[in-house]
């Protein structure tokens, strides 16, 4: 274990004119989630070249393949079993189930809201041929949409396609203001596990990763963020509890302090063998009451900051969150 304590402490920049704040935080954060989308294109685009038995990009077979080869790269994407297949996110780092990923990420780039606009006419194919499947009908309809306007879509790069995926991210990112803090820490932490994907085109010694997408409880406690790291049938589990406390010092830290002792004694209690990340976000918090558990979790990222003010990591930040989970998917610790 790396029984550490790691301070994170604010580096976000304020773009101030005539004294009036006019930062764009959000295109920051949503760009930065959209760059973890490339590794799903870069995968994708493989698939294209297997298919067109060539070396060229994505954006130049796209345009001269027959119908029936775009049906194909589409059925090799839907049914690739390999568990080391990359993952795509939402605007909060919630992962898409396999298949869900590969039909939202395909519709992305050559129509719009394919959950709103698209799935319903799936579903009405699929309600007038009982013997059609819907992942038939996806593929076909998929196949049919790219010959039909991919000349007026035209541009199918990466940089273009990464505009389209920020568009499609500020939905999903806009309905979780209750959530937020979660869903930054969240956020991060799939970008971790994406970084070390696009480097080493897998997770380490594990098959597979899957990101929870909301809370979960273990006891009496409820664990904000979580993955499942696979290992053939075997599961073993990173537990990130987040807790945030906005007051400064006082009888509120001694409570602060003993509440995340409990949610660790508690995990350790029910799950002895995971991992457990401790991530704390308030500002002059002494972290020398913690010290009693340091020996059971991996390690603490105490982010001396406001809750407020933690938004998308900013590099370094980012960075200190990769090298954990790198270590994790190396089972370094």
């Amino acid at each position: 274990m790396t029984n550490s304590i790691n301070i994170i402490r604010s580096k976000n920049k304020k773009l101030v004119v005539h004294e009036v704040d006019i930062s764009h935080v959000r295109l920051v954060e949503l760009s930065q989630l959209a760059d973890q989308a490339k590794p799903f294109y870069d995968w994708v685009e493989r698939r294209t070249k297997n298919v067109m038995k060539n070396s060229k990009s994505f954006e130049d077979n796209i345009m001269i393949m027959t119908k029936e080869q775009i049906a194909q790269v589409i059925k090799d994407c839907y049914t690739d079993n390999s568990s080391k297949v990359p993952m795509l996110f939402d605007g909060v780092g919630r992962s898409y189930p396999h298949n869900k990923a590969c039909f939202y990420f395909l519709s992305w780039i050559i129509r719009d809201a394919p959950q709103q606009r698209l799935s319903p006419l799936i579903s009405r194919m699929t309600r007038h041929n009982k013997d059609l499947k819907k992942i038939e009908a996806e593929i076909d309809s998929l196949a049919a949409l790219y010959v039909e306007y991919r000349n007026n879509a035209r541009n199918f790069k990466w940089e273009s396609i990464r505009e389209v995926v920020i568009d499609r991210l500020e939905g999903s990112r806009r309905s979780i203001s209750g959530h937020l803090l979660e869903a930054n820490i969240r956020a991060s932490i799939a970008t971790a596990f994406q970084n070390y994907y696009a480097i080493n085109m897998d997770y380490g010694v594990y098959d597979n990763i899957v990101i929870n997408n909301k809370q979960i409880s273990i006891g009496s406690d409820t664990i904000d963020v979580s993955a499942m790291l696979t290992k053939d049938k075997n599961i073993k589990y990173l537990y990130i509890p987040v807790k945030s406390r906005e007051t400064e010092g006082g009888g509120h830290s001694h409570l602060f302090s003993r509440d995340i002792i409990t949610a660790v004694n508690n995990i350790k209690a029910n799950v002895p063998i995971a991992h457990i990340a401790v991530v704390i976000v308030a500002t002059n918090w002494s972290n020398s009451e913690i010290e009693s558990i340091l020996k059971d979790i991996d390690i603490v990222f105490h982010f001396d900051m406001n809750p407020n003010e933690l938004n998308i990591l900013d590099d370094d930040s980012q960075r200190e969150i990769n090298v954990y989970i790198e270590r994790v998917l190396k089972g370094e610790i």
